[in-house]
């Protein structure tokens, strides 16, 4: 037997997972977890010794539990852009910016005045999420940090230093959040100077690795502090969700790959560059060689539905299945309602972080059951809405493999393969993130050939849910009213958004409001 460890950080905790080659499974996960601090409205930091604290918690109890056999391979995958700004020892100057925080929207949009090609790799622009906005608003707000800084990196190049003593970037992150060029393999100095941080390049780690790529054994110090009786390999990892196409065995045209909870991604890639207007990318090379990476997404899914559940309706678990039963029981579209879904704002198709949601065709005759089914509805269409720009990209989807927590939502989840009108191959309790992590490690410690070999290696039965034709066709009937109703109303969403930037900071509860909700409809 071979183990592998996959470490999944993601937003609240750190996850780490064993993995045996011999029985194709994962043996044991256990988690960690660390606070988040939301310092303003908007804004949401971690502090990286938290991360690293809890890592050996999880990966401790987990090598106790498993009775510490040698491990083969590790890979992390991370947040992206959760960003570090610390010395060259690892020191941390100031918190980490995590993925969420949206500080640098204004440099963000300064990035899309941009005309350098290297910028049509990420759609025209970056997102306030990303690191380089990020960098831009440390240099500009936070200057003496900034310019103390001998390294700006992200969670992941973080974790790989303290693993391993070396910095290194994974070409993912790079490629899709740093606007790395990945076809000439060079950072772009004269975007960093035309964006006001032209020392960036000389902060961020010189060595950038393919995904899978070995970066080196775990230092003793490391090894000791996971609770590891040997020093396996570390391989490079990647982006948390974009990981998780690995372990889902997505890699080629035509596969698309969709995690469904508190926000939704879709992911996929293309078979040579091409315009994808409304997308993220394309990303060349950013997985895997020749192959163009695209990244979509719901910014608000799941958490739109805990919003109305817990906030609105004030419903315990057993509150929500029995308002599911009710909700099953209505015909699709049948309440006359129709919801917009822009709660946070789009990511995908239009990009518009000004967008708002919406209730139309409320009338006195409406009750809980029938907001909530608009609401799913609501959520359903947007991801629909995705597909429908795929189609009028030329983008061919053949096959469809999704998890989340929207697979223990029964309404959401039908109304979602419903919308779509594909056969969905769910993977209901599989952590994708994890799989792809370890795929990535054997492919490390040179177990496989290549990433693909190695996707083949960790990938987990499937359970095939097919949609409802007449669902669908009702479906599609909504989503031509979804588009107007949201083309319609853009004008007015653009000026309550100001009204409320400039007279209601945020909500009450700050800012972590979006996050909170039942487990049930949570990635």
């Amino acid at each position: 037997m071979t183990l592998l460890l996959g470490l999944d950080f993601g937003t609240g905790g750190v996850r780490v997972g064993a993995f045996d080659t011999e029985r194709r499974t994962v043996l044991a996960e256990r988690e960690a977890v660390y606070a988040t601090r939301y310092p303003r409205p908007g804004w949401a930091e971690q502090s990286p010794i938290d991360w690293w604290e809890a890592l050996g918690k999880a990966a401790r109890a987990l090598m106790r539990d498993l009775g510490s056999p040698p491990v083969g391979g590790v890979c992390a995958a991370t947040t992206a852009s959760t960003v570090v700004v610390c010395k060259k020892d690892g020191a941390p100057l100031r918190p980490a910016l995590l993925w969420m925080d949206c500080r640098a929207a204004e440099e963000a949009r300064r990035t899309e005045t941009s005309r350098h090609p290297v910028m049509a790799y990420s759609g025209g622009g970056d997102a306030a999420e990303w690191l380089v906005p990020k960098a831009m608003w440390l240099a500009r707000h936070e200057p003496e940090t900034y310019a103390a800084a001998d390294i700006i990196c992200e969670c992941l190049d973080y974790v790989n230093f303290r693993l391993t003593g070396e910095w290194v970037g994974s070409r993912m992150n790079a490629t899709c959040k740093w606007n790395y060029d990945s076809v000439a393999q060079r950072f772009v100095d004269e975007v960093y100077a035309e964006f006001g941080v032209p020392d960036l390049a000389a902060k961020l780690p010189k060595s950038i690795l393919a995904v899978g790529a070995p970066i080196g054994r775990l230092s003793a110090d490391a090894a000791e502090h996971l609770g590891l009786v040997n020093r396996p390999v570390l391989a490079q990892g990647g982006v948390d969700a974009h990981i998780g196409m690995v372990g889902a065995d997505t890699l080629e045209p035509g596969e698309l790959l969709m995690v469904a909870g508190t926000s939704v991604v879709q992911l996929f890639q293309l078979p040579k560059g091409s315009p994808v207007d409304g997308f993220w990318g394309p990303y060349p090379h950013a997985l895997i060689d020749d192959r163009w990476l695209v990244e979509a997404g719901q910014v608000s899914a799941g958490s739109v539905l805990s919003w109305v559940s817990n906030d609105m309706f004030g419903l315990d678990e057993a509150g929500l299945r029995a308002l599911w039963r009710e909700v099953e029981a209505l015909p699709v579209g049948a309440s006359g309602l129709l919801a917009l879904d822009f709660f946070m704002g789009n990511r995908t198709p239009y990009r518009d972080a000004q967008l708002r949601g919406a209730f139309l065709g409320l009338s006195l005759g409406h009750d809980r059951a029938a907001l909530y089914r608009a609401a799913v509805e609501g959520v359903a269409l947007a991801t629909a809405n995705v597909l429908k720009r795929m189609g009028e990209l030329g983008v061919v989807c053949r096959r469809v493999v999704s998890s989340g927590g929207y697979a223990r939502n029964p309404v959401w989840l039908k109304a979602t393969v419903d919308a779509m009108g594909l056969p969905v191959q769910l993977l209901p309790d599989a952590n994708l993130t994890i799989l792809g992590a370890v795929a990535c490690a054997a492919n490390a410690a040179g177990l496989t050939n290549d990433l693909r070999s190695a996707a083949k290696l960790v990938v987990q039965p499937s359970v095939t849910v097919d949609p409802d034709p007449q669902a669908h066709e009702r479906y599609r009937e909504l989503l031509a009213d979804y588009c107007e109703a949201t083309a319609l109303l853009t004008p007015l969403f653009h000026r309550l958004a100001e009204r409320q930037r400039q007279g209601f900071p945020g909500p009450g509860r700050g800012a972590s409001a979006p996050l909170a909700g039942l487990d049930l409809e949570k990635r």
